[in-house]
């Protein structure tokens, strides 16, 4: 298992100094309000590298920086939108520093047990959604193009079908740590939950799907918006999804291009999925609903890791890893439905499910208390399935991401679901 953790982790730290390797006017600007400029991304994953591997998880105790510039990385303590002001280290003191925090790593991992490595499997995870972050930062900027060079994604095909039936009956939420070692708290513990029979979208929402509902005139119908979802489309002047301008063109890293018709819709928060599943006489699934989906096998009656099975994710599976820089067209890998028939359902896009983010019954809160705690009961909407641009060592079909119903800035998706009885 080291020998696994340690490949991670420098896998993730590539991955880092890849979206990193910009100029400095860069990596110090804040490129939108909502994000960290880079370079407080690039130094915090080292800060908290340090302080989870090599300080016991302690504030307190002695770090290699300062404890006034350690402070600049406590994201508790800075918002966002206030970080650019802060005296942050610069990019090659930043860079220098994440390498000797993992050297130093490096050599502890070399003394520690299999059973000690839970915490070096977090700080993994961590790197990887930071670097995910860095992507929605650097799709957010204005200038000429960056991240230009992207890998081959498979070619769509047309999918049979809309939708997959799932039949009621109990299964299994959720994992613990004999199934899924490395899940964080707010994923566990595993406990039944009998789900009512629903059917669910073979395949992620399209943006030829989402054309057609703008020009049914679904951003102007106060009929297929909630209260609140209204009210914010009117406060922000919502028309489209984020980055797609009125000819039928968008923005990615630089590049204005043809929306492609086929690929799943991106960047729309909650009410404008919510929306979108109201015009289409469909909803949004419950995050049970969407695990049931994606991991249950009613044959064997039991969770599968993935939704094709055991084996772990590849490049014929699941979009993830970040090199394709977008999703992939819909019905793009048959080879990764899960038992139900779903595609699609790890990678590409998050998928805004209708639940609120709560902790499941028996939660505990792991050695990062403030890690999920905080934020149950918040104004959090569940997100399930990963995005195009995260690593496999971070996504499972048991995780929980969460985000506020109106951000889009996120590579967030929709698929939808129907009641049985209606379907």
């Amino acid at each position: 298992m080291r020998d696994n953790v340690v490949r991670d982790l420098e896998r993730a730290r590539a991955r880092t100094l890849h979206l990193t390797d910009l100029d400095d006017p860069t990596l110090l600007a804040q490129h939108d309000p909502l994000m960290s400029p880079l370079v407080w991304d690039l130094a915090h994953i080292g800060q908290q590298e340090e302080l989870w591997l090599l300080r016991g998880g302690d504030p307190a105790a002695p770090g290699m920086l300062p404890p006034e510039v350690d402070l600049l990385y406590d994201a508790f303590k800075h918002k966002r939108a206030d970080r650019p002001a802060l005296p942050l280290l610069p990019p090659v003191e930043a860079r220098a520093y994440d390498h000797e925090v993992r050297g130093r790593v490096l050599d502890l991992l070399e003394r520690t047990s299999d059973d000690d490595l839970f915490t070096a499997g977090m700080v993994v995870q961590h790197e990887q959604q930071h670097d995910e972050t860095m992507l929605a930062t650097l799709q957010l900027r204005q200038g000429p193009p960056v991240l230009i060079g992207r890998r081959k994604l498979p070619e769509g095909r047309p999918v049979a079908g809309d939708r997959v039936f799932v039949p009621g009956g109990e299964f299994i939420l959720g994992v613990d740590a004999t199934s899924e070692p490395f899940s964080l708290d707010n994923e566990r513990p595993a406990h039944r939950v009998d789900v009512p029979p629903f059917w669910i979208g073979r395949v992620p929402v399209t943006s030829r799907q989402w054309s057609e509902f703008i020009v049914d005139g679904g951003y102007r119908r106060r009929d297929l918006w909630s209260a609140r979802g209204w009210a914010h489309r009117a406060e922000a002047g919502l028309e489209r999804p984020m980055f797609w301008a009125a000819d039928g063109t968008r923005r990615r890293f630089g590049v204005q291009e043809e929306v492609p018709p086929d690929e799943p819709v991106q960047h729309v928060c909650y009410f404008e999925a919510e929306a979108f599943a109201a015009w289409a006489g469909a909803r949004l699934p419950t995050e049970a609903e969407w695990e049931k989906a994606c991991a249950w096998d009613p044959v064997a009656r039991a969770r599968r890791a993935w939704p094709w099975g055991s084996a772990p994710p590849t490049a014929d599976r699941a979009n993830l890893g970040g090199d394709g820089l977008r999703p992939a067209p819909a019905g793009a890998y048959p080879g990764g439905a899960s038992a139900y028939g779903a595609e699609q359902m790890i990678g590409d896009v998050w998928e805004w499910t209708s639940s609120d983010f709560t902790p499941w019954p028996g939660f505990t809160p792991m050695i990062y208390r403030r890690y999920s705690e905080p934020f149950f009961g918040g104004d959090y909407k569940v997100l399930r399935g990963g995005s195009w641009a995260v690593d496999p060592s971070t996504i499972r079909p048991s995780f929980r991401n969460w985000d506020h119903p109106i951000r889009r800035q996120i590579f967030t998706g929709v698929r939808l679901a129907w009641d049985a009885e209606g379907a």
